[in-house]
C-alpha cells in the first residue's frame, strides 16, 4: 500500500511523521488537527505497516468519529483497509469493549445503557426507598455527585464523606449501583469506569478469573492509540488511555489548552498541561497556523486569549487575507438585538451565504427565545442544538423503553415507563404494588410479573387480569423479536401494543405529529442498518439502541438550509462563515449567575469566548444589549470585557437606531492599559428602562452586499458595508498618558484621587462585578449609587472600587 502524499505545512509533517514513543500536539483553532491524525493513522498503515486493527483512535463526538472514518476510507488514503481500525468515541469504544467482556463487570452481553433521564428515574427510586427527602435531596444534584465520584474512579465505598449529607448520598449512590445491577445496566460513567476497572486489575487473588481474561486481552489489544480534543479528558479517561498504552507507551494526544471548556462536566484541563510531566520524553510540535478564518478573526481571538494565565503559549496566525471588520453593535435591549440578528441573517442570504453557514450563538439556553420569536414571525428556518432533542420526545421515549425490554427484561426503568402506556388500565397504586414486592424479594418488574400468582391478593382481581395481559404481551414480543431487523421489530411493537392505533384513533395535530416522528424514527433504524452493513456488521436491535443512548446534539445537525442556534458551549468543533455572537454583556459572557467567579472559572469563560470567535471563517458579529430582561429581572448592559479585549484595528463598532435613541453619541470611555473597554458608547439613562427593540424599522437593513455598499473594499473578503438601520460610530478620542478615561459629557459630578466621577461612568467592585454610576455622592468620603446586573442599586464608597 503506498502512502498518500499530503501537502502539509512542517509541523504537520513532523507530527504524522513521529512513529514511537509518546506525542504530543498542541493543535491552535483551525489548524488542521483532524488532518494530521488521518495522516498520521495512514502513514502507520501504509509506510510502519502497523495493522489497523491494532490503532485505536479516540474522539468526543460520533459526528466527529464519523468524519475521521470517512477521510481514510476513501481511496486515496486507506480505503477498504480502514474498516478494520477502531474509531470512535470513548463511551462507544468502552462500550464495544464491554460487549466483549460483559462477565468481568458482572453483566450480560444485553446491557442496556442508561441516558441521563433514565438514571434519574432510578437516583428517584432509590432515594424513596432509602425514606430521603427528595425537597432536601434533589434527585439531579445526588446523580450529579455520582458522576462527579465516577469521573474521578471513585466507587461509593471510595467517597470521601465531609459531611452529613455525603452520607446520605453514599447510601443512595450504594442503592443506585445496585438497582442498575439488578437491572443489567450502566450508565455512561460505567462504561469508561468499567474498563479502568478491568485494566487495573491485579493479581492478588481477589479478582474473578473472568476479569484477569479480560485485561489481558485488552492490554495486548492496541499498539498505537490517538486522542482527538484531549483537553476535553476527564481523571478517568486520561487513567484509562495511559493503561491502554502502558505496553508500548505510543500514545499521541492532540488538543488545545486554549479550548478546554467542560470544566463543569468534569474534562480537566491539567491533563494536556501536565502531559510532559507524565511523559517526560513526550515529542512536542505545535500547530499554530490557523486554515480557517481571516486575519481579523484570528487576531481577535488571539486578544481574547492573550489574558490567559496559565494557557500553553501559543502565537495562532494565518495566510488568509485580512476579511471583513468585525462588527460589534450595540443593540437598545433583547428585543432589538433579535431584531438586528434577523436583518443581518436576511441580508447574508441575499449576499449568497447559504443558511446553513450562518450559526447564532448565546451563553446560555434561556437567550434563545426571543431570537426564536424574532425569526419566526420573518418565517426563517432554524434549527437548534441543545433543545429539545429528538430523542428524548416522549413518543420515542416509550419506543425506545420497548426496544429495550425486548433486549434486556430486567430494565425496570422501561418497565415503568411502558407497564400502562398507551393506557390498559393499569394503575399507579398496582404500579407501585408490583414495584415494592419486587424491591422487597430483589426481582426486576418483570421477573415479578412472572410470580403476579404470589402477590394477586395486593393487587386485587382486575389489575392482576390486566397484569397477567401485559406480561403476555410482552413475552410474545419479546419471542417474535429475535433474529427480525430493527425496523421490523418497531412496526411490531407499535402495532401489538396498541400504542399506534391509539395514536391513530386521536386523530389530532397532536397525535399525526407523534406518528410522523415514530417514522422518522423507523427512519433512523433504516440509516443504521446500512451504515452497519457497509461497515460489513450485523445490524441489531441492541446495536442501534446503543447509537442512539451516545448520541451528541452535533450528531444530530440538519444538513438543511437552515440558519443554527446553539450555545458556546455546543458549538465546539463547528465552523460557520457567518457567525453572530449574541449577548455580549458583562454578567452574560463572561456568565455569572449569583457569586462572583473565581479565576479558574473566570479563565473557562475566557475559553468559552475564544472558542466562539474561531467557529467564524469569514464574517463575525458581535452584539450587546444596554439592558436585558432574563430570568424574570432587567439587568443593565455593560458590554463583555471580551469585547475590550479585541484590537481596535480590526473592529468596526455599529449601532442601532433604538440604541442610538437610547444612548448618547457624544460620551466615550477608553480603558486603556487596563484591559476594557475601548470605543464603547456608554448608556444615558441611569436606570433599565423599557422598550427600543420596535423602534427599529423591520424594512431597514443594517448590511449591504458589497457590490452595492460604498464601504465595501476588495480588501473586505466579501464583508458587507453597514446600512441605514444600523449607525457607525465616529473614531473615540485617543487617550492621553495618564489619563483613566475621557469624558465629553458636561454632567456635572465629584472627585475621587485624580478621577473625575460622573454619572455613566463604569466601575468595578471586588464582589458585586461591572456596573455604572448613577448618582455621585457629594461627601467627605466620596460615595456613588451604582447599577450593578444582578444585585440592584448599592451605595459604595469610591475607595472600594476600580473606575474604568
Amino acid at each position: 500500500m503506498e502512502m498518500p502524499d499530503p501537502e502539509l505545512n512542517p509541523p504537520q509533517a513532523e507530527a504524522v511523521a513521529h512513529v514511537e514513543g509518546p506525542l504530543l500536539v498542541f493543535a491552535g483553532a483551525g489548524s488542521g488537527k483532524t488532518r494530521v491524525i488521518t495522516y498520521r493513522i495512514a502513514n502507520l498503515v501504509a509506510r510502519e505497516r502497523v495493522a489497523p486493527w491494532r490503532i485505536l483512535a479516540v474522539t468526543f463526538t460520533n459526528k466527529a468519529a464519523g468524519e475521521m472514518r470517512a477521510r481514510l476510507e476513501r481511496p486515496d488514503m486507506l480505503g477498504a483497509v480502514a474498516k478494520d481500525l477502531w474509531v470512535g468515541t470513548f463511551h462507544a469504544t468502552c462500550a464495544k469493549f464491554l460487549r466483549l467482556y460483559p462477565e468481568a463487570i458482572e453483566r450480560t452481553k444485553g446491557f442496556v445503557i442508561y441516558d441521563g433521564t433514565d438514571q434519574k428515574a432510578v437516583v428517584t427510586r432509590a432515594l424513596r426507598d432509602l425514606d430521603l427527602d427528595e425537597k432536601r435531596y434533589a434527585p439531579k444534584q445526588v446523580l450529579g455527585r455520582i458522576h462527579k465520584e465516577k469521573q474521578e474512579g471513585r466507587g461509593p465505598e471510595e467517597m470521601s464523606l465531609d459531611s452529613y449529607l455525603d452520607d446520605a448520598i453514599k447510601k443512595a449512590y450504594v442503592r443506585y449501583e445496585q438497582a442498575l445491577k439488578a437491572a443489567n445496566a450502566l450508565d455512561f460513567e460505567d462504561l469508561i469506569l468499567g474498563v479502568v476497572r478491568i485494566l487495573e486489575a491485579d493479581k492478588s487473588g481477589q479478582y474473578p478469573v473472568e476479569v484477569l481474561q479480560a485485561k489481558e486481552a485488552l492490554e495486548k489489544k492496541f499498539d498505537y492509540i490517538l486522542v482527538d480534543e484531549f483537553q476535553d479528558t476527564n481523571t478517568i479517561q486520561y487513567r484509562l488511555l495511559q493503561r491502554l498504552a502502558a505496553r508500548t507507551r505510543n500514545l499521541c494526544v492532540v488538543g488545545d489548552d486554549d479550548q478546554s471548556i467542560y470544566r463543569w462536566r468534569g474534562a480537566d484541563v491539567r491533563n494536556i498541561r501536565g502531559f510532559r510531566r507524565d511523559y517526560a520524553d513526550a515529542k512536542v510540535v505545535k500547530l499554530e497556523q490557523n486554515y480557517r478564518s481571516s486575519k481579523r478573526i484570528v487576531s481577535s481571538a488571539l486578544a481574547i486569549i492573550a489574558s490567559s494565565a496559565t494557557r500553553e503559549p501559543k502565537e495562532l496566525w494565518t495566510d488568509n487575507g485580512d476579511g471583513s471588520p468585525v462588527r460589534v453593535i450595540a443593540t437598545a435591549d433583547e428585543r432589538d438585538e433579535a431584531a438586528c440578528v434577523v436583518r443581518a441573517v436576511k441580508d447574508a442570504r441575499d449576499a449568497g451565504i447559504s443558511p446553513r453557514e450562518i450559526a447564532v450563538f448565546y451563553r446560555v439556553h434561556a437567550q434563545s427565545r426571543v431570537l426564536e420569536e424574532a425569526l419566526r414571525s420573518v418565517n426563517i428556518p432554524y434549527q437548534i442544538i441543545g433543545g429539545a432533542k429528538f430523542y428524548e420526545r416522549a413518543e420515542i421515549k416509550d419506543a425506545i423503553a420497548y426496544l429495550r425490554v425486548l433486549v434486556n427484561p430486567r430494565s425496570d426503568v422501561d418497565m415503568l415507563r411502558i407497564i400502562n402506556t398507551p393506557p390498559r388500565g393499569i394503575g399507579n397504586t398496582t404500579v407501585e404494588r408490583v414495584a415494592t414486592y419486587a424491591s422487597t424479594q430483589g426481582f426486576s418488574i418483570f421477573q415479578a410479573l412472572e410470580r403476579l400468582d404470589d402477590f394477586a391478593e395486593d393487587v386485587g382481581s382486575a389489575p392482576k387480569k390486566r397484569l397477567g395481559q401485559f406480561r403476555e404481551l410482552m413475552r410474545g414480543l419479546i419471542n417474535e423479536a429475535k433474529n427480525r431487523p430493527p425496523a421490523d421489530v418497531l412496526r411490531m411493537v407499535l402495532a401489538k401494543s396498541g400504542y399506534k392505533s391509539v395514536l391513530d384513533a386521536e386523530d389530532s395535530a397532536e397525535a399525526e405529529g407523534r406518528l410522523e416522528n415514530l417514522a422518522e424514527f423507523e427512519g433512523s433504524m433504516h440509516d443504521y442498518a446500512t451504515e452497519a452493513q457497509a461497515r460489513g456488521e450485523e445490524p441489531t436491535l441492541e446495536g442501534f439502541l446503543e447509537r442512539v443512548t451516545l448520541q451528541s446534539d452535533t450528531d444530530n445537525m440538519s444538513e438543511q438550509e437552515k440558519i443554527t442556534l446553539m450555545t458556546v458551549h455546543g458549538a465546539k468543533g463547528l465552523e460557520f462563515e457567518l457567525v453572530l455572537l449574541t449577548g455580549m454583556e458583562e454578567d452574560m459572557f463572561p456568565y455569572r449567575n449569583q457569586e462572583p467567579r473565581n479565576a479558574e472559572e473566570m479563565d473557562e469563560e475566557r475559553r468559552l469566548a475564544y472558542v466562539a470567535v474561531t467557529r467564524a471563517r469569514k464574517h463575525l458579529v458581535i452584539t450587546h444589549a444596554r439592558q436585558r430582561q432574563i430570568f424574570g429581572t432587567t439587568r443593565l448592559g455593560v458590554p463583555s470585557r471580551f469585547v475590550g479585549d479585541l484590537p481596535p484595528n480590526v473592529i468596526e463598532h455599529l449601532e442601532t437606531p433604538a440604541a442610538r435613541s437610547a444612548g448618547s453619541a457624544g460620551r466615550w470611555i477608553d480603558r486603556g492599559s487596563s484591559g476594557g473597554f475601548g470605543d464603547h458608547t456608554a448608556p444615558t439613562s441611569s436606570r433599565p428602562r423599557t422598550g427600543g427593540g420596535a423602534s427599529a424599522p423591520a424594512s431597514s437593513r443594517s448590511w449591504q452586499h458589497p457590490q452595492r455598499g460604498a464601504a465595501a473594499t476588495s480588501e473586505d473578503g466579501g464583508g458587507w458595508g453597514a446600512g441605514p438601520s444600523v449607525h457607525r460610530k465616529p473614531a473615540a478620542p485617543a487617550r492621553q498618558p495618564g489619563e483613566r478615561f475621557v469624558e465629553l459629557d458636561e454632567d456635572a459630578g465629584g472627585s475621587h484621587g485624580n478621577v473625575r466621577l460622573r454619572r455613566g461612568m463604569p466601575v468595578t467592585h471586588e464582589r458585586f462585578g461591572r456596573g455604572e454610576v448613577l448618582q455621585v455622592v457629594q461627601s467627605s468620603d466620596p460615595a456613588v449609587v451604582a447599577f450593578f446586573p444582578g444585585w440592584g442599586e448599592k451605595k459604595v464608597l469610591a475607595r472600594f472600587l476600580r473606575f474604568g
